[in-house]
């Protein structure tokens, strides 16, 4: 008969017992917040090159179903500006923007709507390999985002979507069903045309409607910065007050404007907190949420900075050491 052997386990090292505590002071370190933001909404802007990178693609749909598996009701809303601009110069057309806004005609409009769908579907199997529910929407589906043409500086730029209502009962009934929304930016106007919509405008407008304590951009930048060219200017928190000063004062430039102005925008239209992260920064979304320090940079009203502690911030994902 053969002899069944246990196997006993093997007394720690001092090494393997210092990562084990090191572990278990992160976790209770996380556990005030997931007791704050339990059953609270999260809207999660992902875009830039988090999408193009495999592995951080995964990072991202790891963090966001953390957030599901401990409380939290996150809703993602993604772009595909890379992948559509990659199709377009398959068939050979050239990608031209006007305020950081893809000039849309009919050709160009049926590409991003055939990319956006595969990004969408996707996202969408990621998600449910790792044991949550998810389901792919467009904004045209149930009418979730109605438009108008928008013309930037009164320019006509095409099928380019401003978004004028919002059907947050779609949402609501799938979070309510314990579903994962994931939400491709693309409406329909009145005449039921096809739109395509800036995916930062459709995160906003989808975090005002549903009324969410926080949004989080994963963009392609570490935070905001008063001189780019000056790393101790990184700007950890601040006021909508404090961003309209930024703007009018000529630091915010480029793409990082009209973020800017939606995170504004967001924060006073019902939005507790909006945070610009470094999405090419591993884990940036489960470090900006769950640690006292946190990454990037968040944006709050002015009656919010200073009721908690702020510790200081570092650029690039890595939270600052307090002593």
């Amino acid at each position: 008969m053969e002899k069944h052997t246990e196997t006993v386990p093997q007394k720690m090292d001092v090494r393997q017992r210092a990562e084990v505590l090191r572990k278990a002071e992160v976790l209770i370190e996380a556990l005030p917040y997931i007791q704050k933001y339990n059953r609270k909404i999260i809207v999660v802007k992902y875009g830039g090159s988090a999408m193009s990178n495999e592995e951080l693609q995964k990072n991202v749909i790891k963090d966001v179903t953390l957030l599901k598996l401990v409380g939290f009701k996150p809703i993602i809303v993604h772009g595909g500006g890379k992948e559509i601009s990659r199709w377009l110069g398959k068939v050979g057309k050239s990608s031209e923007f006007v305020n950081g806004l893809r000039v849309t005609d009919e050709e160009t409009m049926e590409i991003a709507e055939m990319v956006l769908g595969k990004v969408n579907k996707s996202l969408v199997t990621m998600v449910q390999e790792l044991g949550v529910k998810a389901v792919g929407i467009s904004g045209k589906d149930g009418g979730l985002l109605t438009v108008g043409k928008k013309r930037p500086e009164g320019q006509d730029i095409g099928y380019v979507g401003e978004i004028q209502a919002v059907n947050d009962k779609i949402l609501f009934d799938l979070l309510e069903k314990d579903f994962l929304p994931i939400v491709a930016p693309v409406g329909l106007d009145e005449t039921f045309r096809t739109y395509n919509i800036n995916a930062d405008d459709a995160a906003c407008a989808i975090a005002k409607e549903v009324k969410a304590e926080k949004l989080a951009f994963l963009t392609d930048t570490e935070g905001l910065y008063k001189d780019r060219n000056d790393q101790d200017t990184f700007i950890s928190h601040l006021t909508t007050a404090e961003a309209r000063e930024l703007i009018s004062g000529g630091f915010i430039g480029g793409g990082m404007l009209p973020k800017l102005e939606s995170c504004i925008s967001a924060v006073e239209n019902g939005v507790n907190r909006v945070h610009i992260l470094d999405g090419r920064s591993p884990h940036c979304l489960l470090l900006e949420i769950f640690t006292d320090q946190g990454v990037g940079t968040a944006m709050m009203a002015a009656e919010q900075k200073g009721t908690q502690q702020d510790p200081p911030r570092v650029p690039g994902g890595q939270a600052a050491v307090t002593t």
